[in-house]
């Protein structure tokens, strides 16, 4: 049985139990965080906690625990559930507020949650074919750099992509392709490796971060300005980056081919890099 830590404890996941008045259940007022594991450790820890720290300041919630007390739960829990590869999901809110107010009350307990999904990264299907992704309008809030567990428009858009044969939606605003429903977006072109800068409208992802830097240091150019579909369904190649994928080429877009239709080389080269230096870094 699956061991998830909420609040200092480590308990079976059935067996965790959260207010029906906690604030991130009322109103989505909390943090989330996902980080890879692989060889039973952690994949680019730091930019995530980093993360996870800008976000809750972002929103005014206080971490209950230190970064470093986080990371080391984080490896209690990949330990107890031996688990080799895959994902730790964490979650934190403001805590439970009995008043249910729109403005929460000073001196909530935040909620921290966290539990682990088994996931092979060594062996997806969707690395030797590609994925497919379907566009579609933009309805988040401004704020998507801040991690947010309000993720509606994200499932919607996820549904939306299925019903349509993709794997993800790519989010469409001012003609411009901002990012994934749950990935960072970039296209191939002549160019170089195209990805939008960061900004209030983007999540800055920690593995496209990690993934830029390493094109970088082997020779290629990466920029950072926005592009549209059309550049897109033109460019040489189209990939997503995520903790939960690390590096998946897009080779249709709204059911057109991207280049050949197959995996891209440039892409393949980067998710061999990543996992490599994933294995390198991770603890």
């Amino acid at each position: 049985m699956s061991v998830a830590y909420l609040n200092g404890s480590y308990l079976p996941l059935d067996e965790a139990r959260i207010s029906p008045l906690d604030r991130g259940f009322l109103f989505a007022d909390g943090i989330y965080e996902v980080a890879a594991v692989i060889d039973g450790r952690l994949v680019d820890s730091a930019s995530h906690l980093a993360r996870l720290e800008r976000s809750t300041a972002a929103i005014g919630i206080a971490l209950p625990l230190t970064l470093a007390e986080i990371e080391a739960a984080q490896k209690e829990l990949v330990a107890r559930n031996t688990l080799g590869e895959g994902l730790v999901y964490l979650q934190i809110t403001r805590g439970a507020d009995t008043t249910r107010d729109f403005i929460a009350p000073t001196g909530l307990q935040p909620t921290l949650f966290m539990f682990v999904q088994a996931k092979s990264f060594s062996d997806m299907p969707a690395v030797r074919t590609g994925i497919a992704v379907a566009t579609m309008p933009d309805q988040r809030w401004a704020r998507r750099d801040i991690k947010s567990v309000g993720l509606l428009a994200q499932a919607m858009a996820k549904q939306a992509a299925r019903d349509a044969g993709a794997q993800e939606a790519w989010m469409v605003e001012d003609g411009f392709v901002t990012e994934g429903a749950s990935s960072t977006a970039f296209i191939v072109t002549d160019e170089g490796i195209i990805t939008r800068p960061y900004s209030q409208s983007v999540l800055a992802g920690c593995t496209g971060a990690a993934l830029a830097t390493l094109a970088e240091e082997s020779g290629l150019a990466v920029v950072r300005r926005p592009f549209t579909v059309a550049e897109a369904l033109a460019a040489k190649e189209a990939f997503i980056t995520s903790a939960s994928t690390f590096c998946l080429s897009v080779v249709r877009i709204d059911g057109q081919p991207v280049g050949d239709g197959t995996p891209g080389p440039v892409a393949t080269r980067l998710r061999t890099l990543y996992v490599d230096f994933a294995r390198a870094t991770a603890v």
